[in-house]
């Protein structure tokens, strides 16, 4: 059995998109050349590595086992090209960061800030993504580092507590309930939500109204914080968001209450699926990240 490096960046490729055409076009590859490599894989291996259906194609049991030890050897050849690179041209390369909202918002700036101007050979690829979705892609390895919420699963990544957050509701300044001072998660319940799309805050707030057999009214859900405030400060809705995405918000026709309940209080995580195993420019974005916070 013997594949190359493009055979197993072209399988992931495919996986990843859930088509051979996506993933031909992400690889700059001919989609008959796509086939013919995945088609000799399947032979080397005795096994056939794809289903394939009217959307596309997924991984069999034996192209799930190639998935993941792919992902271990481009992951170590990423990590020796780092070290390399370190050795012959300086210190120079980029680091894939992923955050959630809030850590964009405030603690995330300043301490990129720092980092930037102390190693000008080395640059961010930087995205914001939903906890759940930064965590899903760290345990992937298709991400060096990520920063998110404690509301996520983070039992198969290892974790550096960096700071704290507050859950907030958000109104227009006109509400009767929304005044400014704490309120009650319970209090709020029957109101209509205009959501953030944030799937693991979405999740921990279902999660918490389904206890008081409630289920949350959305009448619309946005990707943007601003986007969020306009619509709340029009009268739409009311939003519980993260209170470190809203300190840079300036809308007079808004009103911002804490949720009274403990666990409205939040932590943020700096992430990674193995710290000892980062690039060395990794490590030293998650140490300037652990440092900041301390």
């Amino acid at each position: 059995m013997r594949f190359d490096l493009t055979d197993l960046r072209l399988f992931l490729a495919v996986v990843e998109r859930g088509s051979l055409t996506h993933g031909a076009r992400l690889m700059h590859l001919a989609l008959a050349s796509v086939s013919e490599r995945i088609a000799g894989m399947e032979t080397a291996l005795g096994a056939p590595l794809l289903e394939r259906n009217r959307r596309g194609v997924r991984a069999t049991a034996a192209g799930e086992a190639l998935v993941h030890h792919a992902r271990l050897i481009l992951g170590q050849v990423e990590q020796m090209r780092g070290e390399l690179r370190t050795y012959a041209t300086g210190l120079r390369g980029r680091v894939r960061l992923l955050s959630n909202t809030a850590a964009l918002a405030a603690f995330l700036p300043q301490q990129l800030n720092r980092f930037l101007a102390a190693y000008p050979d080395l640059s961010i690829d930087l995205e914001e993504r939903p906890s759940a979705e930064i965590v899903k892609t760290l345990a992937e390895g298709r991400a060096d580092l990520g920063i998110v919420a404690d509301i996520a699963d983070l039992a198969a990544l290892q974790t550096h507590l960096i700071a704290h957050d507050q859950l907030v509701v958000v109104a227009n300044r006109t509400h009767r309930v929304v005044t400014g001072l704490p309120v009650a998660f319970a209090e709020i319940l029957d109101e209509a939500f205009v959501g953030l799309s944030d799937a693991a805050l979405e999740t921990h707030l279902a999660d918490r109204a389904s206890r008081l057999g409630v289920q949350l009214n959305y009448r619309i859900q946005m990707r943007s914080i601003e986007n969020v405030a306009m619509l709340v400060e029009a009268g739409i809705g009311i939003a519980i968001l993260s209170n470190a995405s809203i300190e840079t918000l300036h809308r007079p026709g808004l009103v911002i209450s804490p949720l009274s309940e403990s666990w409205a209080a939040r932590r943020l995580h700096l992430c990674a699926r193995n710290f000892a195993a980062l690039t060395p420019h990794a490590a030293l974005l998650a140490q300037q990240l652990i440092d900041g916070a301390a």
